[in-house]
């Protein structure tokens, strides 16, 4: 069966400069896939500058990529047809990180659910267009009534964003991309946005890949993260054995730069670790990573390191693994699939709540 998105061996590399030509490489290597037969929540976690957004970007179509291929229904994008390309376009949807910025002041909130259900024509009529509007917004827990005939600025920022996320929603589309869409938002109304994002899948069949740098978030709602780091995936696999289990010292170093809920910890406790984590220079050779890492020995920094399966749901971008054999093609679909198959065999009403974060010792 054809899949609905893939990703084989994508990078992303940027240029400035007319004299001394620099390059950054956003994105390195990335393979997987989205099933639209088996919806689930990735998380892509990492730290500004590790190539999170341009992975999102590369996954709507908004930019090409530099090598390799996005592959939609088994065509590559940059192929599509017209037609192709408006269906692409219909199937996978955006949630923006800033809800403000993503309207037009000029304009009331009804404008940005009617153009589409228009553009789209998702309805024959203005009272079938109304009522499918009306249940997105009663979806994401806001009132029509006190929601629909505001200027933006007359809504808070939680309302503005699950507007976002209800227009995403009525294009009942296979794939949402959502760039951190409650890093903005205040933590009261977090959890309702996340709920609302969940409930996609649970309810619609609509996968979401996550972006954000918010480990406890990506560990409640995702079902699989990949870590980028400079572009690279240096961890992938479930987010219950990432994140209570991490291998990769880059993964570690996230998990515990998390504020523990004791006030006998002293503040500021945790060990320093050398590099400059918004530099994007990266070595010809070795490990991106080496700068930093407390373990590193002599194979990091003469050759890149492979994706090591070392477990049959993580696999992780470190020699400390090389025991363990490397993920044929680097493929991220081998440690993604445990989860998958087991989603569709869980309890439901298990899977339907917002997993707590862990309390033991190393969590979240």
């Amino acid at each position: 069966m054809t899949a609905f998105l893939e990703m084989v061996n994508v990078s992303k590399v940027f240029s400035a400069g007319i004299i001394r030509r620099q390059h950054t490489v956003a994105v390195d290597d990335v393979t997987m896939t989205i099933d639209e037969q088996s919806p689930s929540i990735l998380a892509v976690a990492g730290e500004s500058g590790s190539g999170k957004t341009t992975l999102a970007r590369l996954l709507l179509g908004v930019i090409p990529p530099s090598s390799g291929e996005v592959i939609y229904r088994g065509q590559s994008v940059d192929d599509l047809s017209r037609e192709q390309r408006r269906t692409y376009l219909r199937e996978i949807q955006p949630i923006f990180q800033d809800p403000f910025e993503s309207y037009n002041p000029f304009y009331k909130v009804d404008h940005v659910l009617t153009v589409p259900a228009q553009k789209f024509q998702l309805a024959a009529t203005k009272q079938e267009t109304s009522r499918l509007i009306h249940e997105a917004l009663d979806m994401v827990g806001l009132q029509p009534a006190e929601t629909l005939g505001r200027f933006p600025h007359q809504l808070s920022g939680g309302q503005r964003q699950r507007v976002m996320v209800a227009r995403a929603m009525l294009l009942r589309p296979r794939l949402i991309v959502a760039d951190e869409p409650v890093s903005m938002v205040d933590a009261s109304l977090r959890a309702t946005i996340l709920e609302s994002i969940r409930r996609m899948k649970q309810e619609l069949g609509i996968s979401v890949v996550y972006i954000t740098h918010d480990l406890t978030t990506a560990y409640q709602i995702a079902d699989n993260i990949l870590v980028m780091y400079k572009g690279s995936v240096v961890e992938a696999g479930s987010v219950e054995q990432v994140i209570r289990d991490p291998r990769h010292p880059y993964t570690q170093l996230l998990v515990s730069s998390i504020p523990q809920p004791d006030p006998s910890l002293p503040w500021g406790a945790e060990a320093e670790i050398a590099g400059d984590p918004e530099s994007m220079e990266v070595a010809a050779t070795g490990c991106k990573f080496v700068d930093r890492c407390p373990v590193a020995f002599e194979p990091c920094a003469g050759q890149r390191p492979l994706l090591f399966h070392e477990h049959p749901s993580r696999a992780a971008a470190c020699f400390q693994y090389d025991k363990s054999p490397a993920l044929e093609g680097q493929n991220l679909d081998v440690v993604f699939e445990p989860q998958l198959k087991s989603q569709s065999s869980a309890d439901p009403q298990k899977s339907a709540t917002i997993r707590n974060p862990p309390t033991s010792e190393g969590g979240l």
